[in-house]
């Protein structure tokens, strides 16, 4: 399929339309598989040793627990640390937090891999600055500063004291003649708790692609979330000395090959990249912060910039970008669609004016009314089309940094990404692309297929075999699989009902925080809450919700809550009526974990809250602002 930009060109636009929408079908097409998520194989078995964990020094001794504690936190990453420091806050003390990492980190415990680096602003990725009064060095921080942040919350909020390393839970189950959990541990604890925490992340338990031929491979494996530096030598600031002569392979072209391909095209003899999909490359633009802007600041700088950005991200109006770098800029594109054709100034006014002798705007509300009359007046055709436009313009710019940077015109052409932009996580990167301009590197593009095989020398592609001394599995993490599969342990609610099978035909929960039949258990997540690219902001938030709720049942003098029916059938009523799950647009994305790997889940019940996460936590604040738990059954 070629583009003849001379013929096809749209008046005043440097693309055609229906060029790219064409290319896009055909681009997903190529990359759709029956299997789904089954083309990945779970971590265990034969290939436990891709989650064994390569960072531990020493190795904790000690017999197992049996005692009991108010609180137990199921996860060591931002969301149980959060969690740990507002019960802190709040004057809850009696908690433990179980992790299966040698420290706290989660996530950032895990990816230690040469370049590791956040892609969100760190001014507002890393929580609780002000608390801590700490800046970070540079807009966008490397992983060894974020783990040490890390360690700096555990310190500061004393979460090393109760805590269990290196320790993983096996299962946590409900006990109607206590009301209370027992988890039990791979450590043979038995540990007893009035309330459960399950902050287990979303990115926590790596994956494999189920190629053949995967154990007849008698080079060096590892897995990029399991960083082998006794091989490779070097540190996550690159240098890996160890590759000298090798020649390595790396599956895999997300996020995290975006960020270590650079280092190990270094120093590795030759590289070869395997891709399925090319990530879209954007401009980065690191800088080191700016210490007077630092000194400078207020009191308060640090919610009002995460809220800036939220807003941002949501379509909200704000008179300054204070974050100003590649997420805004995308999302002021797109939402700049709804300014081309927002109702004038007047017609806006009017509608206000006449509100008040309709109806529907004591069915709706002002917000929901003026939300429909504008709707109607643009049309959900007209707007769809004009966010469209403004996503092919975006990702035209994407594709031309390639021609702009590959020297070789066919790799360039391979790294271009023909998709929506948000199909796939967006990348930010000032190195990658030009990574494959060295004669070291070479980019094998599966065209969408994947690899053939893999073979005892190497990787098997159209008939080439090459010949390899280690393969890289940057093949990311979990997502799309069942709750409790991700966890890696079930819970048991009333009456022994697993939360599996609770949850088999859909996600069932009050404020996502909740599910009936599972008394004194919440969830930290994106399911049924709020959905952000700055997820700490959200973990943050929830973790404020839930010191709230146990502070206030002390409070109260009460001992069980549980999401009442009522009240569990509403939120999900809600979660359907504002859901954002375009089917459509999800189902013509390309293959990822955002659509099930091209299988998106039809039932809206299984998404976010639509109404993007202001608006979320805005309600959450409405509902602590009752005082009176509402929703919730309660008893003494």
């Amino acid at each position: 399929m070629k583009f003849d930009k001379k013929h096809n060109q749209q008046k005043g636009k440097s693309f055609d339309p229906d060029f790219l929408r064409a290319k896009y079908r055909e681009e997903r097409d190529k990359r759709l598989r029956s299997d789904g998520n089954e083309q990945y194989q779970e971590v265990k078995g034969d290939f436990s040793y891709f989650i064994e964990d390569p960072y531990i020094d020493n190795e904790i001794k000690r017999d197992p627990l049996e005692d009991e504690v108010e609180v137990v936190i199921i996860g060591g990453g931002f969301g149980g640390m959060l969690a740990g420091a507002r019960l802190r806050e709040s004057g809850i003390n009696d908690f433990r937090i179980i992790e299966k990492g040698g420290d706290f980190g989660g996530t950032w415990y895990w990816n230690r891999y040469p370049g590791a680096s956040c892609d969100i602003e760190s001014y507002i990725y890393f929580p609780l600055l002000e608390e801590i009064n700490f800046m970070p060095k540079a807009k966008y921080t490397n992983a060894p500063e974020t783990l040490e942040y890390c360690k700096l919350i555990a310190e500061k909020f004393k979460l090393y004291e109760n805590s269990c390393m290196q320790t993983e839970v096996t299962s946590a189950e409900w006990d109607e003649s206590i009301s209370k959990w027992i988890i039990l541990t791979n450590r043979k604890d038995k540990i007893k708790a009035r309330y459960l925490v399950n902050s287990n992340g979303p990115l926590n338990r790596p994956k494999l692609p189920a190629i053949k031929g995967i154990h007849d491979f008698k080079g060096h494996t590892f897995h990029t979330s399991r960083w082998d530096y006794d091989y490779t030598g070097g540190s996550s600031s690159g240098n890996l000395t160890g590759l000298k002569g090798k020649k390595v392979a790396v599956v895999g072209t997300g996020a995290t090959a975006v960020q270590c391909v650079p280092h190990l095209g270094e120093t590795a003899e030759h590289l070869y990249v395997f891709q399925r999909t090319p990530s879209s490359i954007d401009l980065r633009n690191n800088t080191k912060t700016n210490t007077e802007w630092a000194l400078n600041l207020k009191p308060g700088w640090h919610e009002k910039r995460r809220n800036n950005f939220e807003s941002l991200l949501a379509g909200v109006y704000q008179k300054e970008d204070l974050v100003n770098d590649g997420w805004t800029d995308l999302f002021k594109i797109f939402f700049g669609a709804f300014r081309k054709i927002r109702p004038s100034n007047y017609k806006m006014a009017t509608w206000a004016v006449s509100s008040v002798f309709s109806s529907d705007l004591y069915r709706l509300g002002f917000e929901g009314y003026m939300r429909n009359k504008f709707m109607n007046f643009v049309g959900h055709d007209n707007l769809m089309k004009e966010m469209e436009m403004a996503d092919f313009e975006k990702m035209e710019k994407i594709r031309a940094r390639a021609d702009a940077v590959v020297e070789d015109e066919k790799t360039a052409e391979s790294l271009k990404p023909y998709y929506r932009q948000l199909c796939k996580r967006p990348c930010f990167h000032d190195e990658y692309l030009q990574t494959f301009n060295k004669p070291n590197v070479t980019l094998v593009d599966t065209k969408g297929r994947g690899v053939n095989r893999i073979t005892k020398k190497g990787i098997m592609f159209e008939g080439k075999e090459y010949e390899v001394d280690c393969i890289i599995f940057a093949t990311g993490f979990e997502v799309g699989t069942a709750y409790t599969r991700r966890s890696g342990y079930e819970i048991y609610g009333k009456e022994k009902q697993s939360l599996t099978e609770k949850w088999k035909d859909g996600l069932s929960t009050f404020h996502g925080m909740h599910t009936r039949g599972f008394p004194n258990c919440f969830f930290f997540g994106p399911q049924h809450s709020a959905f952000t690219a700055n997820f700490t902001y959200s973990l943050d938030q929830q973790s404020k919700h839930l010191a709230y709720i146990l502070k206030k049942a002390s409070d109260m003098g009460i001992t069980r809550i549980e999401a009442s029916k009522d009240a569990e059938e509403g939120w999900i009523k809600t979660i359907v009526e504002k859901a954002r799950l375009n089917q459509d647009f999800q189902e013509k994305c390309t293959p990822g974990y955002y659509n099930n790997e091209g299988q998106p889940n039809p039932l809206a019940q299984n998404t976010f809250y639509g109404g993007g996460p202001i608006e979320f936590f805005s309600l959450m604040d409405k509902w602590r602002s009752k005082g009176n738990l509402e929703g919730l059954e309660l008893t003494n």
